[in-house]
């Protein structure tokens, strides 16, 4: 079938030969296409044009053989379920991989597994299943947790109850090593509590073994010992390619001496010695942590090292002991404990574990188990991880019963046992009271797959009932000819065919024009069908208006008939109509807009575009074919502009405010009977002027009045201004930092109304008269004068304006005033010399003045989300040439570039009014004037005679602007520095108007960096260390560890 466009003006080409007036129902049933053939399966996905054509509208998915799974989308609860001979994983709570590693490696040590089964636990056995288990103390959650990952039937479990009682934060990473420590600590802590001393102290025969660390003095020869407990061995893996180097410089002897000598009990003095770690004894189960996490003194933050260390499968610590070896020294490797990815701040912890019961090495990545091959260790992909082009090294080749990893950062070794056939050794038994708690929740899970195989069961019932519906229904569907008919929405359809859910109720709302009936434009997104069909469809699913055969609208035909005849016929009137307006007049004439009359053909073609396809809502309101008419509400205020590029009504631009003919004739044009005729055709509700139509009286006065009040303000302005001569051209002023001679007093003004007056008297038609001088902005609520003598001489000058005495008589004269502001000068002579006072009347209102001034710093120091700039300087220039603006400005800023151009000579600069000496004073602002106890603050003041800078700062090449707060500090203001310059905070040196910023902890704010301040940047040369570099982007705030967690006893 032909394209949508294609088959609408198919629909409408009879109109080419049809008037609105000759249109019969054949015409009508043409416009809605109601006898176009129907398309055949195959022949084409879909014609959304033809309201015949029911193909590809989803039936598709019904008419053949469906999966059951089409009717759902409830995944298979047995997915959950634990599979046979396998272990249970942990759910990962957002950033907690570190925790569920060690509960796994702790879970497979059988000794501390049978050991916690057997703590005492009166709550779990007196515990009523009819509720839910929560256990309280530690012990309890990993008797709890433990159970669970033995012989529970769910696929993984969530060990959110322990996380919880810990304290941890599961949104952050910590670090691994560190909890494993302080777990451990916790866990011996609570166990040497237990009532059996067998239970008492576990945690050491397990974990614990013993070393000295031996002082030898070069002095004397006498040995000192220093016997220490320790649970694991902390290897350094810097510079070392195994694990035997890493223990041999564990214990390997380390020199005293210099400021690090020894004190010698013997000698009784500071000896040159040397000491080394002697190990006595080793625990069953051996933790290696190998320091891949180290702190790094240049960069003040943590990072990774990504060094591969080859270990052994199988490891004798015999040569490392001291004296008899009467225990054993052999250790199998049991678990290895990775950290995925190249920084210390974040990637992924996963574990691999040997099970003791059959010697199959698992991976526990969180929810994830899986059995390794052949009862072999694989790190596999643990070890492909991607690093930087730049650090990246070959991984070496290791021997057999050895393996090399990068990213292993504990090594468990257990001490290798006789062969046994005793099941017992391998076999923990979950105790009665602990497994009746696991057959509660194993209880809840069968409940639950059973309810999700339940609901899987009602959707496939719906599914298959729908899918016989669907078959029944589609082959009634179409619409015989001759036969009745309805229409139904097309999107309805398509929902009814694709969801196996309920589906909504037919709305055919949307569908209707404004009589009510089916919009013509609508029937390309309907369907036509059966009225059988419909009637069963309704019956089932509800809805209406339901639209059948007598509701293809007649009246919106004929409209859009006209409409497109119209555009047919545009070209050629605009032709003629263009012609006839520059033949002369006869008869009667009517006036038309120029504007009107240069874009009525656009006006026409949008008006047309409009009725096309106007909606049920359409009321045609626009460009004249509204219900217009010749009154003040149809025309309103902004008809009067007669703005070509805002008209939207013909004709509109010859009416005026008050909905008459405007009295500007230049913007009007005469034309004749028949050029007004074809106009007409196009916009029949646009506003009619007869040649003999009279202009807006009310505008002709008003424009009379006009005039004649530019005449008095010209006249007003030019007598105060000769009157004030001086004072307009800024000639002969007085200044406070060189008193006048002649006169002991001044006159104060606020320079707002300088401002104000000095703009009536340039521009008299265009600015209104000032009437109030407003005195009252300089004056605080109890009527006392802001400003001292001394603080006008040091900046406060820019806020007012000085007068004499004899401009103070004419402005009395001639202004309101609402009170009299002067400065005095005193001077007395005495035997001592001359003295020279200055008061102000009204006196200074201290109390409002240090207030004022309190509240300015106050501001200062507590500002959020302001601006400061940062300027990057070379060697040891803290201070750059001025460079031309950054050309990568924003808009707003080049725009503030380009007012701020200098000013050629003579030309005055409106923000600010100039005085003798140059200085330039600051307009007091209309906020300011709201207020008569406030005063605009002004921060960039220097001390220099009252002479102020813009306040405008005026941006550098090399300079950035960052947004920042009071209450920041350094080390974030460093970190956003980062992101703007590339320069890591460790590289920064920082300081503003020449003072060091060195404290990272500081507030902004306590360290002086107001708004708008200027802080330069010098940088260091980087350091070639991109694992560090990524380090420092995701370390925002300081690290605070376990800090307010259990672990540390909070």
């Amino acid at each position: 079938m032909a394209p949508r466009i294609q088959l609408e003006k198919a629909a409408w080409r009879w109109v080419e030969t049809v008037k609105p007036e000759e249109i019969k129902q054949e015409h009508i049933e043409l416009a809605y296409r109601v006898n176009l053939p129907a398309c055949k399966r195959g022949a084409c996905r879909n014609c959304k044009g033809n309201p015949n054509c029911l193909v590809g509208i989803g039936e598709q998915a019904w008419l053949g053989e469906i999966d059951e799974n089409a009717f759902h989308n409830i995944d298979d609860p047995n997915s959950e379920r634990r599979d046979k001979n396998t272990f249970v994983g942990l759910t990962n709570l957002g950033a907690t991989c570190y925790v569920n590693t060690f509960l796994q490696v702790w879970f497979h040590n059988l000794e501390l597994r049978r050991t916690l089964y057997q703590c005492d636990n009166s709550r779990a056995q007196e515990h009523n299943v009819a509720s839910d288990y929560e256990p309280q103390s530690i012990c309890e959650h990993l008797q709890y947790l433990f159970a669970l990952l033995q012989n529970s039937n769910r696929k993984y479990i969530d060990p959110s109850g322990l996380v919880k009682a810990l304290g941890l934060d599961t949104g952050q990473q910590q670090d691994a090593q560190e909890f494993s420590k302080l777990f451990l600590s916790l866990l011996e802590d609570t166990l040497s509590k237990q009532k059996n001393p067998n239970l008492q102290n576990v945690i050491q025969r397990q974990f614990c073994g013993q070393f000295s660390y031996v002082t030898v003095c070069n002095q004397c020869g006498r040995s000192s010992a220093l016997p220490s407990r320790y649970y694991e061995l902390e290897l350094n893996i810097q510079g070392h390619k195994n694990l035997t180097e890493c223990v041999t410089e564990f214990l390997k002897e380390e020199k005293l001496d210099g400021e690090n000598r020894y004190f010698c009990e013997s000698c009784q003095s500071k000896q040159s010695a040397t000491r080394r770690i002697k190990l006595h004894s080793l625990p069953p189960t051996l933790n290696l942590q190998l320091m891949r996490f180290v702190f790094d003194r240049q960069t003040g933050h943590k990072k990774k090292l990504n060094t591969f260390i080859s270990f052994p499968e199988q490891l004798d610590m015999g040569p490392f002991l001291e004296g008899k070896q009467e225990h054993k020294c052999v250790y199998e490797l049991s678990a290895v404990l990775i950290h995925r990815g190249i920084s210390a701040y974040s990637g992924h912890y996963i574990a691999h574990v040997k099970y003791a019961g059959t010697g199959d090495w698992y991976k526990f990545n969180d929810e994830e188990i899986e059995k390794m091959e052949g009862k072999k260790l694989q790190l596999g992909i643990e070890e492909d991880i991607a690093e930087t082009v730049k650090s990246q090294t070959r991984k070496p080749k290791c021997s057999k019963g050895y393996h090399c990893s990068r990213n292993a950062y504990m090594l468990v070794y257990k001490v290798q046992e006789e062969e046994s056939s005793d099941p017992s050794r391998t076999n923990v038994e979950v105790p009665a009271f602990l497994q009746r708690l696991v057959d509660q929740d194993n209880y809840k899970f069968e409940e639950w797959c059973s309810e999700m195989a339940d609901m899987r069961k009602q959707s496939v019932d719906k599914g298959k009932a729908k899918h016989e519906e669907v078959k029944e229904l589609y082959e009634l569907l179409p619409a015989k000819d001759g036969e009745p008919y309805e229409f139904i929405p097309l999107d309805w359809l398509k929902k009814w065919l694709e969801d196996s859910t309920a589906t909504k109720e037919i709305d055919n709302s949307f569908f209707l024009c404004s009589h009510g009936k089916l919009h013509p434009d609508r029937v390309g997104d309907s369907k036509r069908v059966s009225l059988q069909a419909a009637e069963l469809l309704y019956k089932r699913y509800g809805g209406g208006p339901r639209l059948d055969n007598s509701s293809l609208c007649g009246e919106c035909v004929g409209q859009r008939c006209r409409v497109l005849r119209l555009k047919n016929q545009l070209n050629e009137d605009y032709k003629e109509v263009s012609n006839l307006v520059k033949r002369m007049i006869s008869g009667e004439g009517f006036w038309v807009g120029k504007a009107s009359l240069r874009s009525w053909r656009q006006l026409a073609l949008e008006q047309l575009e409009e009725d096309e396809h106007e909606t049920k809502h359409s009321n045609g309101q626009t460009n004249g074919r509204g219900p217009h008419t010749n009154n003040s509400k149809d025309f309103g205020t902004d008809l009067s502009e007669g703005n070509e590029d805002e008209m939207k009504t013909f004709n509109e631009d010859i009416v005026c405010s008050h909905g008459s003919l405007s009295i500007l004739e230049t913007e009007r044009k005469l034309v004749s009977f028949e050029v007004w005729t074809k106009l007409r055709a196009y916009f029949p509700k646009s506003p009619e002027f007869t040649q003999n139509q009279e202009a807006c009286q009310q505008c002709l006065t008003l424009e009379q009045e006009e005039k004649d009040n530019e005449a008095v303000s010209k006249m007003m302005a030019l007598d105060q201004k000769n009157q004030l001569l001086n004072l307009f051209h800024e000639k002969n002023r007085p200044t406070l930092t060189k008193w006048p001679q002649g006169t002991d007093v001044l006159y104060i003004v606020p320079l707002y109304f300088v401002d104000e007056w000095k703009k009536f008297i340039r521009r008299p038609t265009k600015s209104s008269p000032v009437s109030n001088v407003g005195n009252a902005l300089l004056l605080c609520a109890h009527g006392g004068f802001m400003f001292s003598y001394e603080s006008l001489i040091n900046g406060d000058a820019q806020h007012i304006a000085l007068l004499w005495p004899n401009e103070w008589d004419v402005i009395s004269r001639l202004f309101i005033v609402d009170q009299a502001i002067s400065i005095h000068c005193f001077k007395q002579t005495t035997s001592s010399g001359s003295t020279t006072e200055y008061t102000t009347q009204p006196d200074l209102c201290w109390e409002c003045r240090e207030s004022f001034l309190f509240q300015q710093q106050k501001d200062l120091r507590e500002y959020t989300q302001a601006t400061i700039y940062i300027r990057k300087v070379t060697e040891d220039k803290m201070m750059m040439k001025e460079a031309a603006p950054e050309m990568n400005a924003s808009s707003s800023e080049a725009e503030e570039e380009k007012e701020e151009q200098p000013k050629v000579d003579g030309e005055k600069d409106p923000d600010f009014s100039q005085c003798q000496n140059g200085a330039k004073r600051l307009k007091l602002s209309d906020s300011s004037a709201a207020s008569s106890t406030s005063v605009t603050s002004v921060t960039n003041v220097t001390k220099l005679g009252g002479i102020r800078r813009s306040t405008r700062h005026r941006k550098l090449r090399g300079e950035k602007a960052l947004i920042v707060s009071a209450n920041q500090t350094l080390k974030e203001l460093k970190i956003q520095i980062m992101h703007a310059f590339s320069v890591a905070p460790f590289d920064q040196n920082l300081s503003i108007n020449g003072i060091n910023l060195t404290d990272d902890s500081a507030t902004l704010g306590s360290l002086g960096v107001i708004p708008e301040s200027i802080v330069c940047l010098k940088a260091d040369e980087p350091i070639a260390d991109y694992a560090a570099m990524d380090d420092v982007y995701q370390v925002r705030m300081p690290e605070e560890g376990f800090k307010g967690t259990g672990l540390l006893g909070h």
